[in-house]
């Protein structure tokens, strides 16, 4: 892995070559497993690629959300509320290993600090980036910001399409699912409304 100049965040360009032969090993059982011949030429290297792009998938347990958010902190007198939203989401439910996509809406009141725009979709990949429910992602990411700015409120939305609902089971492939969660001011309904106001309108 190479360090990012963020304190507390890696992006992974490098993999831990013990791992990925670890985890490879069991991919290739797994195409034998389902009847597929893992000797042949197409799949010869698909347990190391697959074994990468689980440890990239899943890269997320190695990183500190809070010491993203704590790197580019800044005191400032501003009391309004700050929103990002449309930050695209990619996790893996933990039920199927299957992909879970769609975005995420937060927002937060500073109460004496500032966070840099950018640190607050990183905390979204720090946790997407691990086997999850959509619940507890939106409950994490939430307390996350909560506990580490200390805000007057912090409010999220995600909404996301699940490939187990999708490609299995149900099959039900145009459902998409909903989470929020809100803190402190968010929790006024007068607030809570603004909020939900500002994510779903134009600004064009």
């Amino acid at each position: 892995m190479s360090d990012n100049s963020d304190k507390g965040y890696q992006k992974i360009d490098t993999y831990n070559v013990e791992a990925v032969n670890d985890i490879a090993k069991h991919y290739q059982q797994i195409l034998g497993a389902i009847g597929e011949n893992p000797n042949r030429e197409g799949l010869l290297k698909t347990p190391e690629r697959a074994a990468k792009a689980l440890q990239y998938l899943t890269h997320g347990y190695d990183l500190n959300a809070s010491e993203i958010l704590k790197s580019a902190m800044f005191k400032e007198d501003y009391s309004q509320m700050v929103i990002v939203k449309d930050i695209e989401v990619y996790s893996l439910c933990e039920h199927h290993l299957l992909p879970f996509f769609g975005k995420a809406h937060i927002a937060y009141i500073p109460n004496g600090h500032i966070v840099g725009l950018s640190k607050i979709p990183r905390v979204v990949d720090v946790f997407a980036r691990r086997l999850q429910v959509q619940e507890r992602l939106t409950n994490e990411i939430r307390d996350c910001i909560q506990e580490t700015l200390n805000p007057a409120g912090v409010a999220i939305v995600i909404e996301c399409k699940h490939m187990c609902m999708s490609m299995r089971g149900i099959q039900k492939q145009n459902s998409v699912t909903t989470t929020s969660a809100f803190t402190g001011e968010f929790e006024n309904d007068k607030t809570r409304s603004e909020f939900l106001r500002l994510i779903t309108a134009s600004l064009a």
